[in-house]
């Protein structure tokens, strides 16, 4: 079991290590006793078993004993599910939401939210060789966008879902929490130290549960305000950007890596799906046909397809071009104020 590096993972490690040396002693007191009376009293020595009953002292002992230790585990055992609930001192709020497969993190004081997938260098290595994989750092533990918190703050995490449970632990932090759609669970942490932290979604949640691990950086406090400058720069800049005319082969280029990040998993790269779940991109009668209908499926899903709504304008436009024009469809092109309109 790891440290952690959270005041509440200290505690949690500091808590089985205790339970862990109190089971130890038990064991070698109990399993001692055994061999010795075992070894030490053989028939071959011409020993034979004693006959009784009952003995009120050695009940009393051997109940009140195992009773004393429980309650000394229950003490600071308590203490630590206090703490561990009492969220009532965090700093800052972070919103984990899960969706196959995929993490979403919304920061409401500061207005960021974004969705954090599976690094493609991982998706590319799946199919392919063993080597490939073995080369590759992090494998499976990889993810395109970072969760980024500022050291030395309590910070709150309100957890729920999208779709199906998922399951939101990082060990290092000590947190482990049930994603359920319909509620939302809280945790928190202050971590200690700056550094990178990986995790994964700890409940199966369907065919990609494997595929959608956590990734959290801990910088300093002046490089967060920095970072969430950066956030807020780039979300006005995409803000904008929704307002003009985007042309086909920028829709594409964009579109292209949406796509791969968003949907690739599903409709496969190739875009020839895996019916009848998934049905294939290529040549369907939806990329072909009216825009309107396609831009109000992506949006807001239909069966087992999730709504993608979360996707900023610029993003959704550029995704629904290229299933349009890629894989030899005839579709028209969508732009940003398409979709605007649609929402």
């Amino acid at each position: 079991m790891t440290e952690g590096v959270t005041s509440i993972s200290h505690d949690i490690y500091d808590l089985h290590m205790m339970v862990f040396w109190i089971c130890v002693v038990i064991a070698i007191a109990v399993f001692g006793a055994m061999f010795y009376s075992v070894f030490a009293h053989r028939q071959s020595k011409g020993y034979k078993a004693a006959q009784f009953h009952e003995s009120t002292k050695a009940e009393f002992i051997w109940t009140a004993i195992p009773i004393l230790i429980l309650i000394g585990m229950a003490i600071p055992a308590s203490k630590t599910l206090i703490d561990l609930e009492d969220t009532t001192k965090a700093e800052m709020s972070i919103k984990i939401t899960g969706h196959q497969w995929k993490w979403q993190y919304d920061y409401p004081k500061e207005g960021i939210s974004f969705i954090s997938n599976l690094a493609q260098s991982s998706k590319d290595a799946v199919n392919g060789p063993d080597a490939a994989r073995e080369a590759l750092d992090n494998y499976l533990l990889e993810v395109d966008k970072h969760l980024v918190l500022p050291v030395d703050t309590s910070i709150r995490f309100l957890i729920t879902s999208n779709d199906v449970i998922h399951n939101w632990w990082v060990p290092a932090f000590g947190v482990k929490q049930d994603a359920n759609p319909g509620f939302i669970n809280d945790a928190w942490a202050k971590i200690d130290e700056i550094g990178t932290y990986r995790g994964q979604c700890a409940e199966l949640c369907g065919k990609d549960h494997g595929f959608m691990p956590i990734v959290v950086d801990v910088v300093s406090k002046a490089d967060y305000k920095i970072w969430v400058a950066k956030q807020q720069a780039e979300k006005a800049a995409v803000a904008a950007s929704a307002t003009k005319s985007w042309s086909e082969a920028d829709l594409m280029a964009k579109g292209e890596t949406v796509y791969n990040t968003n949907c690739a998993a599903c409709h496969q790269k190739s875009g020839l799906g895996l019916p009848p779940v998934f049905p294939a991109i290529k040549g369907s009668k939806l990329a072909n046909g009216s825009a309107a209908d396609h831009i109000k499926i992506v949006l807001h899903g239909k069966g087992a397809m999730p709504a993608f709504k979360i996707l900023n304008d610029v993003d959704l436009a550029a995704v629904i071009t290229y299933e349009r024009k890629a894989f030899g469809n005839t579709g028209s092109v969508v732009q940003p104020s398409d979709v605007k309109s649609a929402r």
